[in-house]
């Protein structure tokens, strides 16, 4: 009993002690954690407040597109729409037309167009240029419709100027990255073996995702639409590549209006390997005339095409050196200097023909072959 009772003191003791350390810990006996005191931000950057401005501005305009394909169930012949792929676009006017990239819709039987209020769309093709890299949708705007981003141009721009891009990566809703203008008037392969020429070459951060989005330059204006990237993983190495302001601007108005763009033709053709071999064969830098279109501006202007011989040799026709005096020494330079003219012009052609040059004018025609 007396054990019993001196085991009980002892507790009442130490419960005792533990509540007095309490009461200290309470009154400021004790450190308790405190957290950090934060230090004063003080004024944003002045590039970080127009960074922020032209998001603030932009990301509005900017839609997120997803792509359908229809899949048939060969048991029930149900049709049903599936996922195809996603990318992304911008509003190009106050009447819903929406600029993206050929390939984010091309094959697709469908597409659904996010805007920035989360509500989505459905979108009708109005058309595409391939070549280009373009393709124009329409969707029904809504009442508190976004703005257009207001249009640059890219024929003033210079390598090392500050651009944003806006779009959705990996399917992440309006994200921005930031660079500069790395290069400028670069040529590359799509997917379907066209070249895509002016290229817009930026080291702002462009992935599987960004594609058919705006390049912006620091001042808010749209001055290319993102593309493409050069990568071996397929993740953004610092090379992107974006169609400049000045192609978008020629083409997209077109293809509203006609549902399809037409190239400008000379109404002659040439091959890259044929070429190359006659012009070495002849000593001379240019694109042979290969074939001349019936009824076409080369043919009317006398344009003299490459013909067999009877012993099965190559007969070289006329040899293209120049267009209105910038230099052409293969079919892409050719491609180039005419994708940065507009049926019904006029060029001034510079020919190699028989050991001797000479100019003509040459009208463009609106299809035919080039």
């Amino acid at each position: 009993m007396r054990l019993l009772h001196k085991g009980w003191l002892k507790g009442l003791a130490a419960g005792a002690a533990l509540a007095a350390a309490l009461l200290l810990a309470v009154e400021g006996g004790a450190r308790q954690p405190q957290p950090r005191s934060v230090a004063p931000r003080g004024e944003l950057a002045a590039d970080e407040k127009s960074t922020i401005e032209i998001f603030r501005r932009s990301s509005p305009s900017v839609a997120y597109i997803t792509t359908l394909d229809q899949v048939i169930n060969l048991w029930t012949m149900n049709v049903r729409e599936v996922p195809r792929g996603t990318g992304s676009g911008f509003v190009w006017d106050e009447q819903g037309h929406i600029v993206t990239n050929f390939h984010v819709v091309s094959g697709a039987t469908a597409a659904k167009v996010r805007l920035a209020d989360q509500h989505t769309y459905d979108a009708k093709l109005v058309g595409g240029s391939p070549e280009n890299d373009l393709a124009v949708l329409k969707i029904q705007l809504p009442a508190n419709r976004p703005l257009p981003i207001p249009l640059g141009s890219s024929r003033d721009l210079l390598v090392g100027q500050r651009v944003v891009a806006i779009g959705n990566p990996f399917g992440l809703d309006h994200t921005l990255t930031t660079g500069v203008v790395s290069a400028l008037d670069r040529s590359l392969d799509g997917e379907d073996g066209r070249t895509i020429h002016h290229l817009i070459q930026t080291d702002a951060a462009i992935n599987p995702g960004n594609s058919g989005g705006p390049l912006l330059d620091s001042a808010g204006r749209l001055i290319g639409v993102n593309t493409a990237i050069y990568s071996p993983s397929g993740a953004s190495a610092g090379i992107g590549f974006a169609i400049p302001a000045d192609t978008v601007n020629r083409v997209v108005p077109e293809i509203i209006a006609t549902g399809q763009y037409k190239r400008p033709s000379l109404g002659f053709s040439s091959s890259e390997r044929i070429s190359s071999l006659i012009a070495r064969e002849l000593g001379v830098k240019g694109v042979v005339v290969i074939e001349v279109a019936p009824g076409s501006p080369a043919a009317a202007a006398g344009i003299r095409p490459s013909r067999r011989s009877r012993d099965g040799g190559i007969v070289a026709g006329d040899v293209v050196q120049a267009i209105d005096g910038t230099p052409v020494n293969n079919v892409s330079d050719l491609d180039r200097l005419l994708d940065t003219r507009q049926a019904g012009e006029s060029v001034r052609l510079t020919l190699w023909r028989d050991g001797r040059r000479m100019d003509m004018n040459l009208p463009l025609a609106v299809d035919g072959r080039r």
